[in-house]
């Protein structure tokens, strides 16, 4: 019965012996997760900057890498003491077997380091992250921006989130590495107003009694013309607002109407409007004044205008009409505008629908343009 409880005994503790040596491995691994590694920059290498030096860079970064809440980023003062107490010189230390023997001497798990530099109109900015018990390079991360240096703070929180596979604003990303994107004040930081103004060219046509009068013979006030004419002109903008994903334009348009069938209908749009930074889209909306002939004229008892002054001892009401018979004269109307900008490098094709409202007919059509981004 005894050597029965001794066997008994020993197979219980070779049990319990195994059962914590696969258990060891697990409860090592949750520590390790529960204490996050100790990571150190010491400075970025940079060129092209003579305002920021490698150490400021190297604070920048160290402060985008604290922000992830990822790693126990080591204090920049911490690592003055640290090296100070090793007898350490890390200047110039940008290449992995310098930091990876500093970082043995801190005591730091990974060291960031990288460069950030400027070629021409690009600013590049290089990281590298160094795992020091192997001496390898863990993780690097290259992106392009375009040259606008009062970004850079924006530039190095997208390249530390993007090497962390961080979410990172896509739009605002898009804004500072396409050259040609939509304007805003990110990608032009020292304007925010811009004048995109260029040539407009398309086609009006004239619905209703408008319309019909314009098909008419000139013996009845007509103009023989078809009531679908080509324009052009001139569209002047100003953007007087900048921010986010909208601007907000202010648009001056003189158009002439007819040449292609001999008619001269001049007139001038004044709109208000905004613009997508994002998609191109826009809308606008304006009052519209053109000059046409007009003529005096009155309605008789079935509603028909008859050209000239009522007859006499009648009380017919008289108005002025379109009429190839009268005198120049202003008219005005409200329009409504909607489009869009393509865009082909530093070419804006802006493509344009609208509407005028009328009671004796309505005007509606299509016009495009392009400039050149300045």
């Amino acid at each position: 019965m005894t050597r029965y409880s001794l066997q008994n005994i020993d197979v219980f503790a070779h049990l319990l012996i195994s059962i914590l040596l696969i258990a060891t491995p697990s409860v090592s691994k949750a520590q390790r997760t529960d204490n996050p590694e100790r990571v150190a920059v010491i400075s970025i290498d940079t060129k092209g900057f003579p305002a920021i030096d490698p150490t400021q860079m190297g604070n920048l970064v160290r402060t985008e890498l604290d922000r992830l809440g990822k790693f126990e980023v080591i204090d920049r003062y911490d690592i003055e003491y640290l090296l100070k107490n090793a007898g350490l010189t890390v200047e110039n230390c940008y290449g992995k077997q310098c930091l990876v023997d500093v970082g043995k001497k801190i005591k730091a798990d990974k060291m960031m380091t990288g460069t950030v530099e400027m070629y021409g109109e690009q600013i590049v900015i290089n990281l590298k992250l160094i795992d020091v018990g192997s001496a390898t390079v863990e993780k690097t991360q290259v992106l392009e921006f375009l040259n606008l240096k009062g970004q850079l703070t924006s530039m190095i929180s997208m390249t530390v989130r993007k090497m962390f596979d961080q979410t990172v604003d896509a739009e605002a990303l898009t804004k500072l590495t396409k050259k040609f994107d939509y304007e805003s004040t990110i990608n032009n930081p020292e304007s925010d107003r811009l004048n995109l103004s260029g040539p407009r060219m398309g086609f009006t046509f004239f619905s209703g009694q408008t319309g019909s009068i314009l098909k008419g013979a000139k013996k009845d006030g007509g103009f023989n013309a078809y009531p679908l004419m080509f324009q052009f002109g001139y569209q002047f903008e100003v953007q007087y607002l900048n921010q986010g994903s909208f601007q907000a334009l202010f648009e001056f348009i003189p158009i002439v109407t007819g040449l292609d069938q001999g008619k001269f209908l001049p007139s001038i749009s004044v709109l208000n409007g905004m613009r997508s930074n994002v998609s191109g889209w826009e809308f606008a909306f304006g009052p519209v004044f053109y000059m046409n002939k007009q003529a005096k004229g009155y309605i008789d008892n079935n509603n028909v205008w008859h050209f000239g002054d009522p007859p006499a001892n009648t009380n017919f009401s008289t108005e002025l009409r379109f009429d190839s018979r009268g005198e120049p004269a202003f008219d005005a109307g409200f329009i409504f505008a909607v489009g869009k900008s393509f865009k082909s490098g530093k070419l804006n094709i802006p493509v344009n629908a609208f509407f005028i409202p009328r009671r004796d007919g309505h005007r509606f059509g299509i016009s495009m343009g392009f400039n050149a981004k300045k």
